[in-house]
């Protein structure tokens, strides 16, 4: 007998539900750099025929190619001559025309934004902080470059929160080190980022020329929602102000307790650790103190845009072999190494279809059964203004949640001849 044993019991029926989510959205992203770069010190920073490099990172950002076009656009009116520098530290297998791709399947590529992109991974050296931390930065940006522009959103960090997170002091800090910087940072270890990303951002801004960078924040929908210039002399004590934002609009789960998370999808395009800890609480060494609370965890699929970047695979419990097969080792390897986190490519218990996966999650639950199991399932944590949830975690808890609307009837979760779900089928 094998895996069928687990598959015992009825499940429950689910449902799906739309989530009031923050939904403010920018309208028209041309007027709005546009506002944005109208600011006193941005015209002071761009000089007549400056190259400008702006620097650009490996996060699908919503309508980041248009906020690219849109700044090359307004750079030339200003008589500079931009140009792209991919500032995404090891990610595209640490190679330059892997990261020159990986922009291209963000849409920034040099026919969309009308510049050219510009990639190495060579740096320079430009000094030490706090002793023996030694900064780099990529060596196009420094040498070749009269003014550095990074673009990049400001939002809570997977891997550890502070101050500052994910945004533009840690893109100038990690993102324009590529591979050597970013090992050299993550070698500290991630206790160490509160102190060390503004230390090194402040000596790259002394120096190298970056007068500002452009912020972009998203609403609960993953929508760009704010675009902003800031100034450098100002980044650390905005980036803290931009980054309570973010937090309070990030999408999350609803409820206090579930027992299967299913994640159709993770990858480097959804989040940087592929599936957002923020949302599924917990990190490679246990559960975050944070709601809803989740037992277990599956992992349907990878995303095509991540171009078989795994990490954050070992954040499951359960995992279909077709994610599996999808892995690329250099590309995952790499991330990983650098980022000092091996556990994001352990690979959990893999089965074949979803079938599979949903009894031998429930099987593997504290004081479950499959017919009361709290089961939610999303697309991935980027997007979660709808989702399918479970009978009786709906009827327990959520029913009673104004920001829940249910969008049908309760259904039976039905599988085909594959044993693939039928319902909400991704």
């Amino acid at each position: 007998m094998g895996l069928e044993i687990f598959e015992r019991g009825r499940l429950p029926r689910w449902l799906p539900v739309r989530q009031t989510l923050y939904t403010e959205e920018v309208g028209d992203v041309a007027e709005a750099v546009a506002e944005a770069l109208q600011a006193p010190f941005v015209a002071e920073a761009i000089p007549e025929g400056a190259r400008v490099a702006l620097a650009v990172g490996s996060r699908g950002i919503d309508r980041l190619a248009e906020v690219v076009a849109a700044t090359v656009a307004e750079l030339r009116r200003m008589g500079a001559e931009p140009f792209i520098v991919p500032a995404m530290g090891s990610h595209g297998g640490a190679t330059a025309e892997g990261q020159k791709q990986l922009l291209g399947q963000l849409g920034v590529t040099e026919e969309a934004v009308g510049a050219p992109i510009r990639s190495s991974m060579e740096t320079v050296l430009l000094g030490e902080v706090e002793g023996d931390v030694p900064v780099y930065f990529d060596r196009i940006a420094a040498t070749e470059a009269d003014v550095v522009i990074p673009i990049n959103r400001v939002k809570p960090h997977t891997d550890f929160h502070g101050p500052v997170e994910s945004g533009l002091i840690k893109m100038i800090a990690i993102g324009l080190g590529k591979q050597k910087g970013a090992d050299v940072f993550h070698r500290r270890g991630f206790h160490t980022f509160n102190t060390l990303l503004p230390a090194v951002a402040r000596l790259s801004v002394q120096k190298i020329n970056i007068p500002f960078g452009i912020a972009l924040v998203e609403s609960g929908r993953s929508r760009l929602a704010k675009i902003e210039a800031v100034p450098a002399k100002q980044m650390y004590e905005r980036e803290q102000e931009l980054i309570k934002l973010a937090r309070e609009w990030l999408p999350r789960l609803p409820g206090k307790a579930l027992d299967v998370l299913i994640i159709d999808r993770i990858g480097k395009d959804i989040s940087g650790i592929g599936a957002d800890t923020n949302v599924v609480n917990r990190y490679y060494d246990g559960p975050l103190p944070y709601e809803p609370s989740i037992q277990r965890i599956i992992i349907r699929d990878l995303t095509d845009d991540t171009e078989g970047n795994a990490s954050g695979l070992g954040l499951g419990d359960v995992v279909l072999r077709r994610a599996v097969e999808k892995m690329d080792p250099l590309a995952t390897y790499m991330n990983c190494v650098t980022a000092k986190t091996p556990e994001g490519a352990r690979i959990p218990l893999t089965v074949d279809n979803d079938r599979q996966a949903l009894f031998i999650a429930i099987a593997c639950c504290l004081q479950v059964t499959p017919e009361t199991a709290r089961i939610a399932r999303i697309q991935d944590t980027k997007h979660l203004e709808t989702l399918w949830v479970s009978e009786p975690w709906w009827e327990a808890e959520l029913k009673a949640l104004a920001s829940l609307e249910p969008l049908a009837e309760p259904t039976e979760i039905t599988f085909d001849a594959d044993g693939m779900f039928v319902d909400g089928n991704a």
